[in-house]
């Protein structure tokens, strides 16, 4: 559920464009007045707002925005104010180019999104880069991972909530075998989770646990350095647990050693219009400290204010 607070009356985007421009004006920017719009507006409305303020005054918001602020505020700012299938492109080349197999972003992107917004996101590299992500993540990964990761990024599965028994049964054994024979790269286990629908998954998984007592995320020994293995692992939970995923994401991007603000960033911006209401009652679960304080204690200024807005502070 969402966490982003439209206020029940919203001005038209030609208003909103007028006071967004007025709080440019001048020797200072108004961050306030920034936050007070662009954090309560959904994806929807941004995008007429971004359109109008083209139309108005013949530029780009995102470019004025750009040059307005700085620092970790401008990143979450442009980041929320983007297109998510533009954003979610953004993020997949930048992931690319600055190559790193323990960041799983085009995990999150490939498994965390529904259907047709990973067909979206495509559609976006496509148009933004001239090119595919399955043909730029190819170079980066061997044969095992390179499989995975291009089958993942490359799906379009079945949305809809019908499932196979039977189907499900039978390839919760075929999973159980292979992470017991230590074949977790076999075409079998990439075939069912790069094709089957988020609701067949989910049963199948719920037939591994009940038939063997636990659960394949519990089964798979995860040694940090084997790159198949986390980015496997990383693509269970997004499929099905992604609340759960994205709570470890935050857990290790707020913690006593320093922030991790493009982490943190990007999953309050990916999430606030998704499912932040659920990973910020996961998170208190995990951690017995709420999101929001987490959040007070590491971050500071307009960044923080724009933070805690998106995820329903207060329900500012």
């Amino acid at each position: 559920m969402s966490t982003v607070i439209v206020p029940p009356t919203v001005p038209s985007p030609s208003e909103d464009c007028e006071q967004l421009r007025a709080a440019f004006a001048g020797w200072g920017t108004n961050e306030k007045l920034i936050i007070s719009i662009i954090g309560h507006r959904n994806a929807a409305q941004l995008k007429l707002i971004r359109n109008t303020y083209s139309e108005l005054y013949g530029e780009s918001l995102l470019k004025d925005l750009k040059e307005e602020l700085s620092n970790d505020f401008e990143s979450a700012v442009l980041l929320w104010t983007l297109d998510p299938a533009e954003r979610d492109a953004l993020l997949a080349n930048q992931t690319i180019r600055r190559w790193d197999p323990k960041n799983l972003v085009l995990i999150e992107i490939a498994c965390a999104r529904s259907p047709k917004e990973l067909l979206l996101v495509r559609e976006a590299y496509h148009a933004h880069f001239k090119r595919s992500i399955e043909e730029d993540v190819a170079p980066h990964v061997d044969s095992g991972y390179r499989k995975l990761l291009v089958g993942l990024v490359s799906s379009y599965r079945y949305p809809g909530v019908e499932i196979d028994s039977d189907l499900a049964k039978k390839e919760a054994e075929i999973l159980h075998d292979k992470i017991k024979g230590n074949a977790v790269n076999h075409e079998d286990v990439i075939r069912i989770l790069t094709t089957r629908s988020k609701a067949q998954l989910s049963a199948t998984f719920n037939h591994y646990k009940d038939s063997f007592g636990k659960s394949m995320d519990e089964d798979l020994k995860v040694d940090s350095t084997d790159e198949y293995l986390c980015a496997l692992k990383a693509a269970i939970q997004c499929l099905v647990f992604p609340e759960k995923y994205f709570v470890d994401v935050l857990s290790k991007a707020i913690n006593r050693l320093g922030t991790d603000e493009g982490a943190l960033t990007r999953v309050v911006v990916t999430r606030a219009e998704v499912d932040m209401k659920q990973i910020k009652e996961e998170y208190l679960k995990v951690n017995d400290v709420g999101l929001d304080k987490a959040i007070v204690d590491d971050t500071s200024g307009d960044y923080r204010e724009l933070l805690l807005t998106l995820i329903g502070h207060g329900d500012a």
